[in-house]
């Protein structure tokens, strides 16, 4: 009998590009960890040479039901949405399942990857399973954590097992680091596999820092700037950059603190410190620009499942302080290109924060090795180990239905 990796090489070697549907709540020009990873996968497998199908709610600035043609290789399918509340300017998609069968029956993709679980992910997962096409789901977003930073908490294990349900329903599932992976799978999870975050060197590097942005956020020459980037929001912990900055200007170390991003907590911490830099959300060559202005970078978040920003601001050439686990575990060599902190330490956080801070050779030298060690993760990569998977699960469905068929056939 024909092993499931048999078919994989054949259908790799084949003679026409696979047909993927990806399936987003969120995706560029909105602003989050996710749309930036779907706008690589969907453009990293659309260049090398598979056909795109992409299927998200409407967004603000959309125009019709389809995208543009000549101008997106991607054939764009927009869905009615609503506002997610606390989210400003995000929506889910409705579940439109009918909509989806509809679509999939006039032409079949080989494969539909889900990277949200709102009502739009559960009615194309649906869609996907009746119409027995293979199906991959992305863990991206830590709902059950997020619960409790917005008075859910109570509801976090019933979150969690609406997940493992969720999940377990697709042919596999794609989480950003070996260690989620671990602990998925101790959950319950099943069919979880890695699928590595990379990172836009050019996009990202030191060659975008800017004497005349640093000057504007009133940082004198003699000054620190210390930087976080990212939602302004309860579930990023931002009491704690808070305090650690504090900790910083306690140790008579003078510095700016530089906020970029925007959310629901900005307002209360700009009444509290008005002194702080607040720059709003940035995209494309400003936050390039952001970035690669700054000398150190405070990630005090404990409910990433990536965080993608710690990668970002590595490849600018700034070391990182952040807890010892998703993308910090990864990819930090703590002391050496940033610093990784044990979970949960909140004074070992001040105190790395502090230390680093008062010596600016050591985080030179941090940021010299960051951006180094930064050069060795690329999306290409990334993308060359997803689109093997992709095609993993696409041969293991059709070799168990070629088993079934001969099943059938020998008990005639």
């Amino acid at each position: 009998m024909t092993q499931p990796h048999e078919h994989a090489e054949t259908i790799r070697a084949g003679y026409r590009p696979l047909r993927i549907a990806i399936i987003t709540e969120t995706y560029p020009p909105e602003i989050n960890g996710v749309a930036n990873t779907m706008i690589h996968l969907a453009e990293g497998l659309g260049g090398k040479g598979h056909r795109i199908q992409l299927v998200r709610p409407r967004q603000q600035a959309d125009r019709g039901d389809r995208g543009d043609p000549q101008t997106s290789p991607i054939d764009l399918h927009l869905v009615p949405g609503l506002p997610i509340p606390g989210y400003r300017g995000l929506r889910f998609g409705l579940p439109v399942y009918w909509r989806l069968r509809r679509l999939w029956h006039r032409t079949k993709p080989d494969l539909v990857y889900i990277a949200t679980q709102g009502p739009l992910g559960h009615a194309a997962l649906s869609a996907a399973r009746t119409l027995k096409i293979s199906t991959v789901t992305g863990f991206h977003t830590q709902f059950h954590q997020y619960s409790q930073h917005y008075g859910l908490g109570i509801l976090s294990h019933k979150i969690a097992e609406t997940l493992r349900h969720f999940h377990n329903k697709s042919d596999a599932t794609l989480v950003p680091t070996a260690d989620l992976k671990s602990q998925l799978s101790a959950d319950g999870f099943e069919n979880v596999h890695v699928f590595g975050r990379g990172v836009d060197i050019e996009r990202f590097s030191p060659k975008w820092r800017s004497q005349d942005l640093r000057r504007s956020w009133g940082c004198a020459e003699d000054e620190l700037a210390v930087l976080y980037v990212g939602r302004v929001a309860a579930e990023k912990n931002l009491e704690l950059a808070r305090d650690a900055f504090e900790a910083i200007e306690g140790s008579g170390i003078r510095a700016k603190l530089v906020l970029v991003g925007d959310g629901p907590e900005r307002a209360q911490l700009q009444r509290e410190r008005p002194d702080f830099v607040f720059t709003g959300a940035k995209v494309g060559t400003e936050l390039s620009a952001h970035y690669a202005s700054g000398d150190a970078f405070l990630f005090p978040s404990l409910t990433e499942t990536f965080g993608n920003v710690v990668t970002e601001a590595m490849a600018s050439g700034l070391p990182v302080i952040a807890f010892d686990y998703a993308a910090a575990h990864t990819h930090i060599e703590s002391g050496v290109n940033g610093i990784a902190v044990p979970m949960d330490d909140r004074q070992g956080y001040l105190e790395a924060a502090r230390q680093a801070a008062s010596d600016i050779g050591y985080l030179r030298r941090m940021g010299t090795a960051a951006r180094a060690a930064a050069e060795d993760i690329s999306w290409d990569r990334a993308l060359g180990k997803v689109e093997a998977r992709l095609f993993d699960v696409i041969a293991r469905r059709r070799g168990a239905e070629a088993c079934h068929a001969a099943m059938a056939t020998s008990s005639e």
